[in-house]
C-alpha cells in the first residue's frame, strides 16, 4: 500500500499506536493480579481517543487490528472476550461522542452493551474452565440478600427467583457505575488531549465539577 498524504500517515501510525496500547491493556488486566480496577477504567480509552481524533472508518480499522492481534496473541476465546464489552463499548462511546449525542443516550445504550458482554462473558469462561460461574454470582446475590433480610428482621428467606433477579440486578448496577465512571474520566481527560465530549446532563455537572 503507497502512503501519498500525511493524513494517511497519520492513521496508520494512530491505529497501530492506540490498538497496540488497548490490546497491552487488556493482556495486563487478564494476566496481572493487581490493577484490575484501573485497567477496566482505562481499558476502552485509546479506540474512543482514535475514533474522536480520526473518525468512524478509522476506528473500525482499529478495532478490527486489536481483535486480529489479541486472537493471534491469547487465542480464539481470550483474544475474542475484549469485545464483549470493551470493545464495542468504546466504538459505541466513541461514535456518541463523534456525534456529539447526549450522555442520556450513549450511557443508556452503553448499559445494554455492558449487560449483555457481562453475560457472555460468563458463557464463555465457564465454558473455558468447565465449571458454571453463573453459581457464584448467585451466591453473591443470595449472601446480599440474606444480610439485608437479617438486618431489616424480616420473617421470610430469599426466593430462588429473587436471588436471580438480585444477581441481574447487581450486574446492571455494577455497569451503569463503570460507563458512568468511564464518561466522568473521559470528560476530565480528553481536553487534555485537545478533545472534547457533550457536556453532562445538569444533575451530574451541578454534583461534580468535572473541569476540575
Amino acid at each position: 500500500m503507497k502512503i501519498t498524504t500525511k493524513t494517511e500517515a497519520l492513521n496508520i501510525v494512530e491505529i497501530s499506536y492506540l490498538a497496540s496500547l488497548s490490546s497491552l491493556f487488556w493482556v495486563a488486566l487478564y494476566y496481572l493480579p493487581i490493577g484490575g480496577a484501573l485497567l477496566r477504567l482505562i481499558l476502552p480509552l485509546p479506540m474512543i481517543m482514535l475514533h474522536l481524533r480520526r473518525g468512524t472508518k478509522t476506528a473500525l480499522e482499529g478495532l478490527l487490528i486489536q481483535f486480529l492481534l489479541l486472537f493471534i496473541i491469547m487465542g480464539p476465546i481470550r483474544g475474542t472476550l475484549f469485545l464483549f464489552p470493551y470493545g464495542i463499548l468504546a466504538f459505541w462511546l466513541g461514535w456518541c461522542w463523534f456525534r456529539e449525542k447526549s450522555w442520556k443516550f450513549s450511557l443508556t445504550v452503553g448499559v445494554i452493551i455492558g449487560t449483555f458482554g457481562f453475560f457472555l462473558r460468563v458463557i464463555a469462561l465457564s465454558t473455558l474452565v468447565g465449571d458454571n460461574l453463573w453459581i457464584l454470582i448467585t451466591r453473591a446475590s443470595y449472601g446480599l440478600l440474606e444480610k439485608f433480610i437479617g438486618l431489616l428482621n424480616l420473617p421470610f428467606s430469599p426466593s430462588i427467583l429473587s436471588i436471580q433477579l438480585g444477581a441481574i440486578f447487581l450486574i446492571i448496577f455494577q455497569e451503569i457505575v463503570y460507563v458512568l465512571t468511564v464518561h466522568v474520566v473521559a470528560y476530565s481527560l480528553f481536553p487534555r488531549f485537545k478533545l472534547n465530549i457533550p457536556d453532562p446532563p445538569r444533575l451530574l455537572n451541578s454534583l461534580i465539577d468535572f473541569k476540575n
